[in-house]
């Protein structure tokens, strides 16, 4: 049997890994059809099925799951073998792959790409914006951006950008003429703005005072699942958006909108890079923490 190419095997890594022969074709620069066929090939070459195929799906048959299981491990050290050597090249340069909800890339272009431009200008930083959590491994990236509570306990973080609150805000127009809520149960007589979670649930609002928690099912005219629309819903004089407070720092600083509830802000949370613990960090993904660390001091 003659010896498949590096190639083929890190092409059908993807292909398992992503389950998706368009995916996999996107990430590798390829078209689809030639994938598909690079995989036939591959198959014939090594006598055995590796991939179930469907019109809408790929999976890995049972063969395909052991040699995904062996080769992952053994690129990974290969990888590794190669990125050793970047020191000696006198610079840094590759891919960091990051996984982030809108407000957290949103954060990224303002703190931190700016410096990797311009300390790292041979990394590239291939940022998608997503708001539902992923596997960040299985999907293929480096890293991710999350809130430190919602980060999986088996990776690493790195907490930047400061502190967050979530907060409620109405424009000025809106509260004179619907008047300023005092406590979180009165928001059953204002018009809110509702928030669509990703998994397709409506978000509960929830208010701390004194170590009193309250957790409200906001109603309203407008549901959204996307927090620069709801500010942008508030500002219009469409309700009460209830937001993470970086979402709304430049509204707010033009008085745009204003605060209401203020006293009933529950305790800020920090957003936070993470990433792996069990693998090696490569070279630019390094860089990439490094800049994220020192952007925090």
């Amino acid at each position: 049997m003659a010896r498949p190419s590096l190639n083929d095997l890190t092409a059908f890594v993807v292909v398992a890994s992503r389950r998706s022969f368009r995916r996999a074709a996107d990430d590798l620069g390829t078209a689809p059809s030639t994938l598909s066929h690079a995989m036939r090939a591959l198959e014939e070459r090594m006598g055995v099925r590796l991939l179930n195929r469907t019109t809408r799906s790929v999976s890995p048959t049972e063969a395909g799951f052991e040699l995904l299981h062996r080769l992952q491990p053994a690129l990974a050290t290969l990888d590794e073998a190669l990125d050793s050597i970047a020191t000696f090249r006198g610079s840094v340069a590759g891919t960091v792959r990051i996984n982030a909800p809108r407000l957290g890339a949103s954060l990224l272009v303002r703190d931190i790409l700016p410096v990797m431009a311009e300390r790292f200008p041979d990394v590239v930083v291939d940022l998608v914006v997503e708001g539902k959590l992923v596997d960040i491994v299985s999907a293929g990236f480096d890293a991710g951006v999350r809130l430190v509570d919602s980060i999986p306990k088996d990776m690493i973080a790195v907490p930047f950008a400061g502190e967050v609150s979530f907060i409620c805000v109405a424009s000025p127009a809106y509260l004179e003429r619907f008047g300023k809520p005092v406590t979180p149960d009165e928001l059953e007589r204002h018009r809110c703005i509702g928030h669509r979670v990703p998994g397709g649930k409506l978000y509960r609002w929830e208010f701390e005072r004194a170590g009193q928690a309250l957790t409200i099912q906001a109603a309203g005219p407008v549901i959204l699942d996307d927090e620069e629309l709801m500010v942008e819903a508030a500002d219009k004089g469409l309700g009460i958006a209830y937001v993470a407070s970086p979402a709304a720092e430049a509204a707010l600083a033009e008085g745009r909108l204003l605060r209401v509830l203020a006293p009933w802000t529950p305790a800020s949370e920090r957003v936070a890079i993470y990433y792996p613990g069990h693998r090696a960090v490569p070279p630019a993904l390094r860089a990439f923490l490094d800049v994220v660390k020192a952007a925090r001091s």
